[in-house]
């Protein structure tokens, strides 16, 4: 039996599609998220202690922006059956840059880049705003006090246990213990005499996709290219993140 699905291109928003079942069952309409907004690319710098007008010392984050934050691709209903802004972000050699892709941003009057993404959303005006081959500016697009949601990956911790991937207790370490960091029961073995999906195991930690929602934006520094986010962001130094504008229910989602 076939099956379709919507396609995604390096991370980019796909169409809304419906998925083919198997005769009996009814279709699924599966659709990308909405942004609240089109966002920017960010290079994770490292972390730093921030004081606050009124003297008070909080955690920051600083993310740098490196060249790119070009936009690429314009998307409508009427050209591609959703609204949506792609951006690119750091320029590279062309050699680090397959050429389907480097045929792309040639057309759209770009540079080579490494990243690109598509900021999906439901406003039609809000997309014609923008233009292929324009310069995102930081300092427009956010400003200091406002909300914000990243997106990035966060660090891979590689196989770990029970105790420090979900936080489990462990055993008695004396007293003749048998069971000092193992996992212990997973289940009854006559009924229902299998293991339930889901079930917290050892395994693979971090390393996947995550986004901090609601991160106060300190300052936009135009001169140093570089933002400063009140709280932690996902990643590591070095690490690239989405920086876009924050969904609130009730005012722009």
């Amino acid at each position: 039996m076939a099956f379709t699905a919507a396609k995604v291109f390096r991370g980019h928003a796909a169409r809304s599609s419906v998925v083919a079942r198997p005769a009996g069952r009814t279709s699924v309409r599966v659709q990308a998220r909405y942004q609240a907004g089109v966002g920017l690319f960010g290079t994770k710098a490292g972390m730093m202690s921030y004081f606050t007008e009124d003297g008070l010392c909080v955690p920051a984050t600083v993310l740098a922006l490196e060249e790119g934050n070009i936009v690429t691709m314009v998307k409508t209903d009427e050209t591609d059956g959703y609204n949506a802004v792609q951006v690119g972000y750091k320029v590279v050699p062309e050699r680090k840059v397959k050429k389907p892709e480097l045929g792309h941003l040639k057309k759209a009057s770009c540079p080579p880049m490494r990243h690109l993404r598509e900021f999906r959303l439901k406003d039609k005006n809000v997309v014609s705003t923008f233009q292929p081959g324009q310069q995102l500016d930081a300092s427009a697009m956010f400003k200091e006090g406002e909300d914000v949601d990243i997106a990035g990956t966060t660090i891979g911790k590689g196989f770990q246990g029970t105790i420090k991937r979900w936080h489990h207790k462990r055993g008695m370490m004396t007293h003749g213990s048998k069971s000092h960091r193992e996992h212990g029961s997973i289940g009854s073995a006559t009924t229902p005499s299998r293991v339930f999906p889901g079930l917290k195991m050892a395994g693979q930690m971090g390393n996947v996709r995550a986004t901090v929602k609601k991160l106060t934006v300190l300052k936009v520094d135009s001169a140093r290219k570089a933002i400063v986010i009140k709280g932690t962001v996902p990643g590591k130094a070095g690490s690239i993140v989405e920086i876009m504008p924050a969904k609130i229910v009730g005012k722009n989602c």
